[in-house]
């Protein structure tokens, strides 16, 4: 069914590029130009004035702390990512000179949408495409206040001309091509166009009648995203919060439908945070420590009740004391929105206060190879067999031979919480079933697990088992007891003592991505066994000193 899939996507893209790159489509997508715009959508995200000041001072484009300058490139940059294509042609960092405002922040958006303008007035293959496009229609108009009311005519006419051939081909192109979050975001930018043009209410329709259905398939019932990664469940939020401001600016009553995922939604990201506010590191995910999460929980403006779990999306958490407990407890996400999926089934973090202690190693906001190198199971908090992944991964970034069983039961009691969870992602491989289970009680002071790993086909030959456990850089680790047992120490001074039965303690290097561009390094444990029958057990406990 995937490979039919992919098929006719393949197929699809190549009649478009076809019919899309000739001079008659190029001239269909003339006709009238509305004279103004009725109103400038309200953006209500803060941008950042040092990316802005990179910009205009060194041609820098930034995301999340890495930088990329153009020089003489005149927006078509060779040898870069489809990430900072993206970023280029979306035209998100207008935000950012926004924020810095302004005589020099004015004039140089002007100057670089004009620039843009004249440098491609026709369909090109990859800058106008569907996803891109809906990015930076949405940016221009939501920008359009601050850059261009105040611009001269000759400007303003050039700006309309192009924004609408533009949205015309949004309109034509938009079903069936892309999915996900650059759904949404392309659906933004067809709502946007509908909204501040008058006389364009078809297009307002049609975005409409796309984001119902998107609404409940991205996300899904407990209020997680289906791709299972909290970053892309958060950008749809803030599409949702964009779209619900920009139809009350255009006096439309309120749309049942986006907030009733918003509803859903804010659960779903409160849940996946740690108590330092910040994201768990699962498929993808940095901490966002830039304040993003708290802005966009408050202009959603939902209560959200406390969620013990999170069943359609696939996450287990329990909340003893001060200690919290993530656990994946779900599969890859199905395709097409796998392509940035972790492959670690029941990894898991844990935190104690703002201090994380077991961290998964993260990701990468522009490397891809850094972001293909942290989807690997190594790179998180659970069991690994023969030093191979659990499941492969295609050249496209999709997950195949992927779990197809996991199962998870939980009992809660007063002070105490078992977590049973297990999956077979490695029975493909050596017909190994994993079940983990994990226990924390007595103030979130003791934390608890149990490896057991079964073969229910008989064993081949014997295996070489590893259990990681990942800790956050500001945890200090060291072996005692000549190496059978360890001592972690947090900034705040309280000790952590990680205990091992059935299997041999040992201390390795690790890195962690959980913020920005640069690894910072870290240490990891990892309890290591060799599974020679068809039953082997591992058990751990992590314990505060004293308690």
């Amino acid at each position: 069914m995937t490979l039919l899939r992919t098929l006719h996507q393949s197929i699809r893209t190549q009649a478009g590029r076809l019919a899309y790159n000739s001079p008659f489509y190029n001239w269909s997508l003339g006709g009238s130009v509305p004279p103004k715009m009725l109103f400038s959508p309200t953006d209500v995200w803060k941008g950042k004035c040092d990316d802005a000041r990179w910009l205009l001072n060194s041609g820098a484009f930034s995301i999340g702390g890495d930088r990329l300058e153009l020089h003489n490139a005149n927006w078509h940059p060779e040898g870069v990512s489809d990430i900072w294509i993206k970023h280029i042609h979306s035209f998100d960092w207008l935000r950012d000179l926004r924020s810095l405002g302004g005589h020099d922040g004015r004039r140089g958006a002007r100057l670089m949408v004009m620039s843009w303008i004249e440098t491609h007035d026709h369909w090109h293959e990859d800058y106008w495409r569907t996803d891109i496009l809906g990015r930076r229609l949405a940016n221009w108009f939501a920008g359009y206040d601050f850059f261009g009311e105040s611009a001269d005519d000759y400007f303003q006419e050039a700006f309309m001309d192009s924004a609408i051939r533009q949205l015309r081909h949004l309109r034509r192109s938009l079903s069936g091509s892309i999915y996900g979050l650059d759904l949404l975001y392309a659906i933004k930018g067809l709502i946007y166009g509908g909204l501040v043009f008058e006389g364009r209410e078809e297009y307002l329709e049609h975005g409409l009648h796309i984001l119902d259905t998107q609404i409940d398939k991205q996300i899904l019932s407990d209020g997680g995203h289906i791709s299972r990664n909290p970053e892309q469940l958060l950008q749809s939020v803030q599409i949702l919060i964009d779209i619900r401001t920009a139809l009350r600016q255009g006096g439309y009553p309120p749309i049942e439908k986006i907030q009733h995922g918003l509803d859903r939604a804010v659960q779903a990201i409160r849940f996946l945070r740690h108590s330092d506010g910040n994201f768990a590191l699962f498929h993808n995910a940095q901490e966002n420590t830039d304040d993003t999460i708290k802005s966009v929980l408050m202009h959603a403006g939902v209560r959200a009740r406390a969620l013990k779990s999170l069943p359609h999306t696939g996450y287990e958490k329990v909340v003893e004391g001060r200690s919290i407990l993530i656990m994946d407890t779900g599969k890859p996400a199905s395709w097409p929105y796998d392509c940035d999926a972790h492959i670690a089934p029941l990894a898991f973090e844990f935190s104690h206060g703002r201090e994380r202690i077991f961290v998964n190693c993260g990701s990468h906001p522009t490397s891809t190879d850094w972001q293909d190198a942290l989807r690997s199971t190594p790179a998180h908090n659970t069991v690994i067999i023969d030093d191979r992944n659990i499941c492969d991964l295609h050249d496209d970034g999709r997950v195949r031979y992927r779990p197809k069983i996991v199962e998870v039961s939980r009992d809660d009691k007063r002070g105490s919480t078992l977590i049973d969870a297990s999956h077979d992602g490695y029975v493909p491989q050596n017909g190994i079933v994993h079940r983990r289970r994990l226990y924390l009680a007595n103030k979130g002071f003791d934390f608890r697990g149990e490896e057991t790993l079964t073969c229910m086909l008989g064993l081949a030959k014997p295996h070489c088992v590893a259990i990681r456990f990942h800790l956050h850089p500001d945890a200090k680790v060291s072996l005692v007891k000549k190496g059978r047992e360890a001592l972690i120490r947090l900034n705040n001074g309280v000790g952590w003592r990680f205990t091992v039965e059935g299997g041999e303690l040992a201390m390795d290097n690790s890195v962690y991505l959980g913020s920005g561009i640069r690894p910072r390094k870290t240490k990891q444990l990892v309890i290591t066994g060799t599974m020679e029958t068809d039953r082997r057990q591992f058990k751990w406990a992590l314990q505060k000193e004293g308690a």
